[in-house]
């Protein structure tokens, strides 16, 4: 057996003495049992009354629903622009009022008049916006000038109440008259 002096020279023995000394002090510093706080409040929960638990709330049944899409459009596609039909004009007989076949049509003249609800008005830099909801449900704003309907109404005043247009009907091919007519406001 090998002496234990060979690996630790004087210098050595002397600083592992003092180590042993300092973690054996330190560890004496533990042995306290000064724990009468702590005790002290574990016995002052524990003689606390007991609250009450509230009942979990009753649940409630939900009524199942399936959806069925049969018959909806897919959200995801575009709208289908219903065909146009081919209006060839006719040399304007009597007033000369007719409609202007060269101008693009706005997207609310694609739909019937009777499909067409408005549904409110917005103010918006002093000028007042008529809203007015489509067959499909969607919400559209409209002003003054704008067209709607297919007789080529052109919106001429919007009021909280209504929106006033002017229609270019004809009688028979070729006699075209303004009618005014009013889309009233319905929610």
């Amino acid at each position: 057996m090998t002496d234990p002096g060979l690996f630790f020279s004087n210098k050595n023995r002397h600083y592992l003495s003092i180590g042993c000394a300092i973690i054996l002090a330190c560890l004496t510093g533990c042995g306290n049992d000064d724990f009468a706080d702590l005790k002290q409040y574990i016995s002052t929960v524990k003689g606390a009354p007991k609250g009450r638990i509230p009942p979990l709330p009753e649940i409630k049944a939900v009524e199942t629903f399936i959806f069925n899409p049969t018959g909806l459009r897919d959200p995801f596609k575009p709208l289908a622009q219903p065909e146009q039909p081919d209006v060839t004009p006719v040399p304007a007989t009597g007033s000369g009022i007719r409609p202007n076949f060269t101008r693009r049509k706005e997207e609310l003249e694609l739909l019937p008049l009777e499909d067409l609800k408005m549904v409110g008005t917005i103010k918006m830099k002093s000028n007042l916006w008529g809203l007015v909801k489509a067959g499909d449900g969607s919400i559209h704003r409209v002003q003054t000038g704008n067209y709607m309907g297919k007789n080529y109404g052109k919106i001429i005043r919007i009021s909280v109440d209504k929106i006033e247009l002017m229609e270019i009907v004809t009688e028979k091919p070729g006699v075209w008259h303004e009618q005014q007519t009013a889309l009233a406001l319905t929610e």
